[in-house]
């Protein structure tokens, strides 16, 4: 099991929220999209690594959204915030309602004093 990746000098994890922007091929015209949700799993190693977004849509509903992490049409990864979370697959979010299904704990930005 994956804990974490690297895109572009960036670690992402499980628990982390991020915005995918995906080039999107339409007839003869390209559009960025924007995909933005939650990091719920990261699945195999070395080529074949993917990633799995979740964000609640319309009507709350949840769409889930499959990443190969080498896909070429991926432009760029932001990170949003960084989840603080004890599990690797975090499919226990498909189960909440509302509010609750994006909750995740926030990982604090100080570190201790020694």
């Amino acid at each position: 099991m994956a804990q974490y990746f690297t895109y572009q000098d960036q670690q992402l994890a499980a628990g982390d929220t991020v915005r995918v922007h995906q080039e999107i091929v339409e007839g003869g015209k390209k559009r960025i999209q924007v995909f933005e949700g939650i990091i719920i799993a990261i699945k195999n190693r070395g080529a074949g690594k993917s990633f799995t977004v979740r964000k609640i849509g319309a009507n709350t509903i949840g769409v889930e959204k499959i990443f190969p992490v080498q896909l070429p049409s991926i432009k760029k990864i932001e990170l949003k915030r960084q989840g603080d979370v004890r599990r690797s697959k975090l499919y226990y979010l498909r189960d909440k309602v509302g509010k609750a299904a994006t909750r995740v704990k926030e990982k604090s930005s100080f570190t201790k004093a020694e």
